[in-house]
This record gives structure tokens, sequence and C-alpha cells, in this order.
């Protein structure tokens, strides 16, 4: 059963399974699966072949079980099959190495038959595999549901076999094999095969926190939780470290499954959340039903101690790495639905009726708010929840108002004349129906408002329109907003480039997505790309742009890959009211904006220590706006969206 109820997550991270560790021969299986069922356990990690099979001429697989004594959605809902750890295709002795080709073959192909949707590979015996990776990449390519998960330890390890004598001689003795770096040479050499996985051993030592989040980009399937990895409690039950308990808690956000493995090393019986919160009252009855049960019961805690979504994330949880083009708010007409939903955002509109109050305090004195009437411009109005947010603000200051509802859609000054009737605002608000850049105002504006802005701040053409609108301004008119930023930092995303590279072409490559990130490690912290101030009214006023940035990874992280760029906006509304999605100053509880990603075509990899330094381009022409960039430290890429060949704005 699953671990718990959170509010908001339907994950499979909320399903924990058991490792078995003795081979389960003849009607062993149906006995082993029943009784960890029975103990609360959703699904075994169970060998399929019997340990001591070598391939001999004519010989039948000893499989732990026929097909027949468990059904086909037992099988598939509630067994993942481990393959032979004694496998070692990469080893000198020529036999073990071909009876391991075959014995991988044949487990394979066994589980497959048996409809199983994953199957666990042994770790890597040393960290040259590359003829482990030849033979797992052929049978990936015959695969069609069935996911291949690879397992390593999460762990800084000692060097491993044949390596060991090449770094005693090179006086390296400190050396560690990072286990990041087996998976990414495997991953590689497999092509980012989407349906490789990984499985991460989890035992009582664990690298930094850094190093640990590099996983959260990586597609890590399930967490197999040594017994090893649990201390004592003063009760003398099982629990975990607090740097545990946050990677745990963190695996269960991110849709990993948790696997308990290994032999107990507490002899308690099973316990309920009572006794782990130090109910003094709480007895248990309960016969041990499982050798791990204890270990199981602490894993639910913590599961069940996780704060409940948030609302907001319930509401995006299905856009989580989801890839959506972003909007061509100049070219295409937003349709009901889609203005629905920014409407809905209450914080965004919160914050321009505080900016647009802050003008209006400023701009007239007390003493003259019966004589003076301040005219107010909403320029792209869609279907007015702008013009009442500054109505709201006139109000609040007790100002007057005249405003301006300027809209190229249509559709929504239909709604905006309907708005305006159904309120009785005809006397403040007039509608033109007209493109920004084209309409001659019969006056000018004390204040320009609009929104304008994309995920990456000037995406949507905002510059442009506003460069265009700016001359409906007095010479000391205001626009809100007054300015914005755009910032980028390097991710890991394997899932992200998978469903990019699923298309084949170079030109999804090219493309920058709007995403609602989830399934990504960040690698460094977020850096300024590109930053306009409006109104402008410079002569020689340019709205290309182009700078080169270099991200410094942390030093204790070990290496990474990069598989693109996240990128953000801040906006100054006016003054100290701001908007924006960036990580470290976003506005809370706001819905409007989810990031956007530019990918690279080839992920980058880049050796600890090493920088990464990308150049970004904003591009300019007569018909559309777009973007170019390329990494050029540590390794050089091709210069993306060349010339707006994939992806642009059209004006």
């Amino acid at each position: 059963m699953p671990l718990g109820q959170r509010a908001g997550d339907k994950s499979d991270s909320r399903y924990c399974g058991v490792e078995v560790l003795d081979f389960p021969a003849g009607e062993g299986l149906p006995a082993v699966l029943n009784h960890s069922l029975a103990s609360a356990f959703d699904f075994i990690l169970a060998p399929l072949v019997d340990p001591n099979y070598r391939p001999t001429p004519g010989a039948v697989l000893p499989v732990s079980a026929s097909d027949l004594v468990l059904g086909p959605a037992q099988w598939s809902n509630h067994v993942v099959g481990k393959i032979s750890e004694w496998i070692d295709l990469d080893a000198e002795d020529e036999q073990l190495r071909l009876d391991s080709e075959l014995t991988l073959k044949q487990e394979i192909a066994w589980a497959s038959h048996l409809s199983l949707q994953a199957c666990v590979l042994p770790a890597p015996r040393r960290s040259s595999c590359g003829n482990y990776a030849r033979v797992v990449n052929q049978i990936l390519q015959g695969l069609t549901n069935m996911h291949l998960w690879l397992r390593l330890p999460l762990e800084k390890s000692e060097p491993m076999d044949d390596d060991l004598d090449k770094v005693k001689n090179n006086n390296h003795m400190n050396e560690m094999v990072d286990s990041w770096e087996l998976w990414n040479s495997f991953r590689l050499l497999c092509d980012h095969s989407s349906q490789l996985c990984v499985a991460l051993d989890i035992s009582s030592t664990l690298p930094s926190i850094n190093s640990l989040g590099r996983w959260f980009g990586e597609p890590v399937r399930a967490a197999i939780l040594q017994t090893n990895a649990f201390l004592t409690n003063g009760r003398g039950y099982p629990c975990l470290s607090k740097q545990h308990q946050r990677l745990l808690t963190g695996f269960f956000n991110h849709y990993v499954q948790v696997i308990l493995s290994g032999r107990s090393n507490h002899n308690v019986p099973p316990v309920s959340e009572g006794v782990l919160l130090g109910d003094e009252n709480h007895t248990e009855d309960a016969p041990v039903r499982h050798a791990l049960s204890p270990y199981l019961d602490y894993t639910a805690y913590l599961y069940r101690r996780m704060d409940p979504l948030p609302e907001q994330e319930r509401f995006e949880i299905n856009y989580r790495d989801f890839l959506q083009s972003p909007l061509q708010p100049l070219m295409d007409n937003l349709e009901a639905q889609t203005y629905e939903t920014f409407e809905k955002d209450v914080v965004k509109y919160t914050q321009y009726q505080r900016a647009v109050a802050k003008v209006l305090v400023d701009r007239v004195p007390d003493d003259a708010v019966s004589t003076t009437r301040t005219v107010l411009m909403v320029v792209g109005a869609g279907r007015g929840p702008l013009v009442r947010a500054s109505l709201q603000a006139a109000e609040e200051t007790g100002r007057k108002l005249k405003v301006y509802a300027v809209e190229k859609n249509p559709n929504a000054v239909i709604t905006l004349h309907s708005l305006i009737k159904l309120e009785g605002w005809e006397s403040m608000v007039t509608v033109i129906s007209s493109d920004m850049r084209c309409w001659d105002a019969p006056e000018k504006a004390d204040i320009l408002v609009s929104e304008l802005l994309g995920s990456f701040g000037d995406n949507e053409l905002s510059p442009e329109c506003l460069d265009g609108a700016q001359r409906f301004l007095k010479p000391d008119g205001i626009s809100i907003p007054s300015s914005y930023t755009s910032f980028i930092q390097p991710i890991t995303a394997s899932k992200l480039h998978n469903d990019i590279k699923a298309h084949k072409d170079i030109a999804h490559f090219e493309t920058a997505y709007v995403v609602k990130l989830h399934r990504i490690a960040t690698l460094a912290p977020p850096q300024q790309v590109f930053t306009f101030t409006h109104p402008n009214f410079s002569p020689n006023a340019s709205n290309q742009r182009y700078t080169k940035l270099q991200f410094e990874m942390p030093p204790d992280m070990g290496s990474c890959l990069v598989h693109g760029f996240a990128g953000y906006f801040d906006s100054v509304l006016y003054k100290d009211v701001h908007l924006g999605i960036e990580p470290n100053t976003a506005t809370p509880n706001m819905f409007s904006w989810f990031p956007i990603f530019f990918p690279l075509r080839k992920p980058i990899y880049v050796p600890d220590g090493s920088p990464i330094e990308v150049h970004f381009w904003r591009c300019c022409a007569p018909t559309k706006v777009w973007y170019e960039w390329a990494v050029t430290t540590p390794t050089p890429s091709p210069i993306h969206n060349s010339n707006g060949r994939s992806y642009w704005v059209g004006l």
C-alpha cells in the first residue's frame, strides 16, 4: 500500500519496494511476494535467474519461477527484475565476458516475456565499461515498454578493480571514483536512451549537498536504501540522519521510489507513527510481518511528515517538465481560455495596483486631488484586468483617472466593452480597438501600463511594443513596468533533453520552451543577461543585445552535464514594487509565468573545477526578433538558432 496520503501527490514515489536478497527457488517467489505485500510493501526487487547459473550448450535458463505462478498484473505491477550480479562484460577473461553477454540478453528476454516494467542492471565493475554499455545499448534498441535501471552507489567510492593499480602508480592515493562520472559515461555511450535510468544505492555515508544535487536532474527511478544507512534512536528503532532525511525528501519530491535492502540491524516490532512521534501511551501488539517492517514504518513516517503540496503546486503539477512553445502575442490573438488563466493570477494584479497607486500619489499631491485628472493608458488591455487594477488604485488613493484601454484583439475588445458597461465605467474608460504601434492618441499620457512581459522578460517583444507606444507619454510620464532584466543559469535536465531529442531534428533543439521546471539540477546561481528600461527616449536606441557570461560551479560538486539554460526575469514596476520569477527574488504565489528553457543540441560535459562560458544574442530584423546562444567553455558548441532559422517571434 502507499507510504501515506499527501495532498496533491499522485506520483510513484508513494510506493516502496523491498529487495529480495536470497534466490527464491521453486515456489518461493509467490510466497515472498505475498509476504511482502501483506507487510505493506508495494513491490519486490527480485532475482530472475539462479545466481549460480553459467551458460552451457543446451542448458535451460534456471529462472526463479515459471511465468504461470503469478498473474500478468502481478508480474507487471509488483516485480522489478534483478539481473545477476556476477555479470562482467568488461572482464579481461574472454569466456567470462562472453558468458556475461549471453546471460544478460537471456535474462532481459525473460523479463520482457514476463512484461516487467523495469529491470535493475548490476553496477559496472570498473570505470571503463564500454562493452557493458554496448551490449545494453543493443538491448535497449529492442525494448518497447521496459526500462533498465543501472545500479550505482551514491558515494565517492574508492577506485574500482583494475583502476586501483593505475591510481597507485600515479601516486594519487586520495583519488576517488565519482559514481556520477560512471553514470555519465554509460549514458553517453547509450546515446541518452530514455529507457535507461538509474537506481542509486544509499548507504551510511553521503557526498556533499552540491554533489548530491546533480542527481535531481538525472533519470533516477529508485533509491535503494540500505539498512546500514539507518541509525538507532533512543527507543531502539531505526532512524536516519538529517542529511539522509533531506535526501529522501528530495527524492520523494522528484518521483523517486524507495527500495529497502539489507539484513535487519534492529530487532524491534513494526511501529506506527505514534511511537515515532513519542506517544508514551502507544502500544503495538502486532507481530513483525517482515524483517524490514521497522524500516518501512520509518520511511512511511518521513513521507507522511512532508508538507502537503501548496495549492499553486497542485495547480501546476500537470505542467511539470512539459515543454510549451512561447506565445506569439503580436502575431496571434489569444483565446478566451488563455485570458482567463492569466486573469486568475491575483498576486500579479495586486502588484500592478500597488505600482499605479504609488505613481498617482507621487504625481498628484493631496491639495491637487480635486482639480487634477491623470491620464493612464493600458496598452495591451486584454479583457480588462489592468483597467480594473488601475481604477481600484485610483479609488484607493482618491485620485481622478481617465483610462484609455488599447487592445488589438477584436474579440477581447468585445469583452472590454461589455465589462465597462457592466461596471458603469463609461465616463472613465475609453476602449481603443487598435495595435498600440499604429494608434494616434488624442492626448499624452501620464502613465503607460502594460503586461507584455514573457518568461524571459523581453521574449514577447515588450521592448518593441513599448518603444512604439512611448510616443503617447508626456516627457515626464511613467511606464509600468519601468525596467526588466532577464537571467539564466545552467541546468542538468535529462528528461527535457530526451523529450526534445525524440523529435529527431535540429529545429527543436534551437527553440526556447516555456516549462515548469521540476526534475532538474541547477548547477550555478542565475546571472543577469539583458536589461531594458522604459521609457527610452535615446535617439540611437537599439533592442539588439549581446552578453557573455561565465558560471563557476561549486567546488565540492564534481563534474556535471549541462543540457541547457533556465531563463527567468525580474521586473521593476515602479520604485520598490517588483514582479518576477528569478528564483532568488521571485514574487510568491504568482503563476502567470513559468521559466524558459534554452536547450543545447549536444549536452556539454563540465569537468570538476571548470567554468561554463556562454554567449547570448538578442537579434532584431524588420519582421522578427530571435535569440542565438552558444557555449565556448569548457568545449565549444554550435551557435544555436543562427539567423532565427528555427525559432523567432514575429513583429
